[in-house]
Formats: C-alpha cells, structure tokens, sequence
C-alpha cells in the first residue's frame, strides 16, 4: 500500500466528531435517560407500589428488558469469536462494532436487576451470602465473566489503533489525547506485542463461546426451573441461544448502516457486507423460527389444562396482537426480506434488522408475562388488577433510559474510538494488494 493510501484510511477511520444530527441524537437520548432517572428515583423513594407489579407479575417489564439485554450481547461472541476462529476476514469491519453492542448491553443487563431490585442496598447480600445451587447466583458470575471477557476483546484490538491515534494528535482534544496515552502509550508496534496480544486474542475467542452459551443458558434456567406453564420446558436452553444470535445479528445490521451512512464508510462496510450478514440473519431465524415451533407445538399437542390457557392467550386470547406481531417482525418478514439479494441491499437489510430488534424485545416480554400471569394454581381471591398485568409509566420510562443509556455507550464510543480497526484494515489491504 503507498503511503497515501494508507493515511487515507487513516484520515477515513479516526474518530469524526459530532454533527447536528449527532447532537440533536446525544441530546434525546440523555432527555430519555433523564426521565428514567426520575422514575427510578420515584421508585426508590415511594417503593415498588409505584410499578404495576403484583405477587404474580412480579418480574414484568424490567426482567424482559434483562433478557433481552442478554440476548443481544450475544452477537460479540458470534462476530468477534465465531468468525475470527472461523478464518473469516470480511467480518473485520464488524468486530469492533459487534463487541461495543456487546459490552454496552451486558453491563445494562446488570443494571436493570439492580433496578428490578425493591431494596437494591441489599445487593451485597447476594455475594456474602449466596447458594450455588440458585441460578441467580450462576447468573451473577457467568454475566460478570462475560463481561470481563468482552472488555479485553475490545480493547486488545484497539491498542495498534491507540498508537495511531496518538501520533495523530491535531485531530485530538486535549483530554482525548490524554485519554488515549493513558490506554495505550505503552503500545510500541514492535512484533512481540503483536505477538502476544494476537495469542490473547485468540484464547479469549475460544473461552467467551462456552461462557457466552453458559450466559443464555442459565438465563433460560431461571425461568426452566420455575413451575410454570410455558416455562416447564427443556428445549429453553436453545431456544434462548438461537434468539440471542438473532436479536444480535439484527442489531448489528441496524448499527453497520447508521455508521456507513453517517460516517460515509462506503468503502470500508460494503454492499457486500450487508449481503452477508443478511443471508446470516435469515439462517438464525430459520433456526429460531424452529425452536419457535417446538417451543409451542409440544404442549399445543399434550393440552393440559394450564397449558391451554397460557397458549389460549397468546395465540387467540390478549396476548394475542403482541404475539403474532413479535413473530411476524422478529422472524417472518425479515426472512422474507433477506432471502432476496435485493433484500440484502443496506436499506432492506437495515428495516429487516430494526424489525428484529423490535420483534425480538416483544418476543421478551411475551416469555415473562403471560406466563405469571397464568399459574399451575388459578387465582383466587385477590383483586382484579392482579390478574393482567401493563407497565407504569415508570417502568416504561426505566426501561426506556435503559435502552436509551445502551445507545448512548456506543454513541460515545464511535466519538471516542475508531468504530472499525484502523491497524486490521491496512494489514488486510496490504495483503490483499500482495495477493
């Protein structure tokens, strides 16, 4: 590569700061999560009575929004790990934006537990004394580690790109520059480095593919391993797997147009990109449309009576709308979208990954409620706001800060931090230019 080329790519990938549309962004987000503040703040200050949840719905909006945090997650270790190991080079330009998505939505996970939390000062209580044998407590240590693992795979990564963004200090502020000395002025491109650090990267590749399928699957046990229609299920493992590696994908089809377009990355994410990630997505939802159908046809087939009215509510009953809504976006029209090339062009691929992601989140909160709300026990004797369940506005405004403070991590990142490699993009142009 000539020197041009390559500070072209340089110039092309570092940081750009932030234009009206990204104020205008930044500024909705932090109202967003101001107003979840507030709430929680009411909440903390009033208690749990002001959310609608009830001794039966007790889980609500806040654990379907852990879930699907947790589901989402899922994508660094398909991008990053899967791929890489893979020997897939195309998927360089989305690494660095899959593990971001990552690190952002598992460290949010945590936080709305702590939120779900009515005496949230009593979370220590769960360290000093926590039991092995509850799948909270496997929950706490597999998210913890996953998180721990997503963090040094993002960041080992971006120590080449940290010497770079050093040297090209006039585009740096002050405390910027500061910042990236502090991450990475120890970084001398001397092969040893890359040795080892290449070496890093590939035992935390292999170790977060157990730890991330340890995390959905434990996930899945906190529901499997309670008594309930709906969750009485040995097929929850997969089942929330194949969900998590598509709810992932789609985000990260919405995350590579918004870069591209924002950041005219043309060059670098490419049709060619979005025609391989959708034909990915449309391979997870299969799959997951599968354990979908596995998921309901079994006890559609055996009927028992509790059965019948939780799958009565979700397929004709009030659950209804939300139901097939949830499966049409999540997975029927995105694969009738992706399955055609000219549904794997940026813009088709970006509204099949937001139908995802919408679909998905819906696809939670229809794995927690209806089923609370539908007990082996029938209810009885207890008022009638007990028997339905709708968030407050204080739980949708937690749970919107909460989604809001996910996107303004990756926000402040793509500020901050090459949103694609610089140091991998110039390796794998040089060696493509010598091929």
């Amino acid at each position: 590569m000539e020197k041009i080329a390559e500070q072209k790519i340089i110039d092309d990938l570092l940081p750009q700061k932030f234009g009206k549309q990204g104020v205008i962004w930044v500024i909705s987000l932090l109202a967003v999560c101001a107003l979840g503040a507030y709430a929680y703040f009411r909440q903390l200050y009033y208690g749990l009575e002001v959310t609608n949840l009830r001794d039966y719905v007790s889980w609500g909006i806040y654990i379907s929004n852990f879930v699907f945090f947790v589901a989402i997650s899922l994508v660094g270790s398909l991008i990053t790990a899967v791929l890489r190991l893979s020997d897939v080079h195309w998927s360089t330009p989305l690494t660095r934006i899959a593990e971001i998505i990552a690190v952002s939505a598992i460290a949010f996970a945590g936080l709305i537990i702590i939120v779900d939390m009515g005496r949230p000062d009593r979370f220590y209580n769960l360290f000093t004394h926590g039991r092995l044998q509850s799948p909270i407590v496997w929950d706490v240590i597999v998210i913890t580690t996953y998180l721990l693992i997503s963090l040094l795979l993002l960041y080992f990564p971006l120590l080449p790109d940290l010497k770079i963004m050093i040297k090209n200090k006039e585009r740096n502020g002050k405390y910027l520059q500061k910042l990236y000395e502090f991450l990475g002025s120890f970084w001398k491109d001397k092969p040893e480095q890359f040795k080892i650090t290449d070496k890093a990267i590939n035992i935390l590749s292999i170790t977060i593919i157990p730890v991330a399928f340890a995390i959905h699957t434990v996930t899945s046990w906190l529901f499997a391993t309670t008594y309930r229609p709906g969750w009485d299920s040995t097929n929850f493992g997969a089942y929330f797997i194949s969900g998590a590696f598509l709810v992932g994908s789609g985000a990260v089809l919405i995350a590579m147009y918004v870069f591209r377009t924002h950041y005219k990355l043309e060059k670098y994410i490419t049709n060619d990109h979005f025609d391989k990630m959708g034909k990915i997505v449309v391979l997870l939802a299969l799959i997951y449309l599968y354990f979908n159908v596995n998921e309901f046809l079994v006890p559609a087939f055996k009927m028992k009576k509790s059965e019948e009215h939780h799958l009565m509510g979700l397929f004709t009953g009030e659950f209804a709308l939300a139901f097939w809504f949830a499966i049409s976006t999540a997975m029927l029209i995105p694969i009738l979208i992706l399955i055609f090339k000219k549904g794997r062009t940026p813009k088709a691929a970006f509204v099949a990954g937001i139908l995802v992601v919408v679909g998905s989140w819906f696809k939670r909160y229809l794995i927690v409620t209806p089923t609370l709300l539908h007990p082996f026990l029938p209810m009885s004797d207890v008022p009638e706001n007990y028997k339905h369940y709708f968030p407050s506005w204080e739980e949708w405004a937690i749970a919107g800060g909460s989604l809001a403070g996910a996107l303004l991590v990756v926000t402040f990142f793509a500020r901050i931090f090459p949103i694609i490699p610089i140091h991998e993009t110039i390796t794998e142009t040089n060696e493509h230019e010598k091929v």
